[in-house]
């Protein structure tokens, strides 16, 4: 997996020295809220899921981005792609530290690892699976190009299904 870049962010793969900045944003009830822990994730949660996407990393040859600042080097989240066994296809997915809300940040980041999907990954589609009431990543869904294509469970979690194929 490389290292991406955007004007403002630094896209590279996530280490087991994010787990600190990882824990805190995982932690933030806001940021949970949308995610299948629905509030503030506990560390020992916060260890499993930076385990998984590792882990992911090792298995399928990649998975999510940690998102750095570059005027900073500030952790801003995490974006990128992931596909787990059952998944409903390859998801780019994305979470942010809440103070980097409303800055552009998650549709800069979600922008380049899509590409990244399409152009190192040579995905076909790439699917973005919102929780149902999450408006600000619908907006990041749509600013970067997808398209609603319906609602759906997954996991018990009912989601919002965005979408788009490779451009040709």
């Amino acid at each position: 997996m490389r290292t991406l870049e955007t004007p403002r962010l630094i896209l590279r793969p996530l280490t087991p020295e994010d787990f600190e900045d990882y824990a805190a944003m995982l932690g933030d009830p806001e940021v949970g809220r949308f995610l299948f822990a629905q509030g503030g994730m506990s560390r020992e949660d916060a260890w499993r899921s930076l385990a998984l996407f590792l882990g992911h990393q090792q298995i399928r040859g990649f998975s999510n981005f940690a998102v750095v600042e570059k005027d900073t080097g500030c952790f801003v989240g995490r974006v990128g792609p992931w596909q787990p066994l059952g998944w409903p296809g390859l998801e780019l997915g994305w979470c942010l530290v809440r103070r980097f809300w409303g800055q552009g940040y998650a549709a800069e980041a979600a922008g380049a690892a899509l590409q990244y999907c399409f152009d190192d990954l040579e995905a076909t589609e790439v699917v973005s699976l919102v929780r149902v009431g999450n408006t600000r990543s619908v907006r990041v869904a749509e600013r970067i190009g997808h398209q609603y294509q319906g609602d759906t469970d997954l996991r018990g979690v009912r989601c919002h299904n965005y979408s788009q194929t490779r451009p040709v």
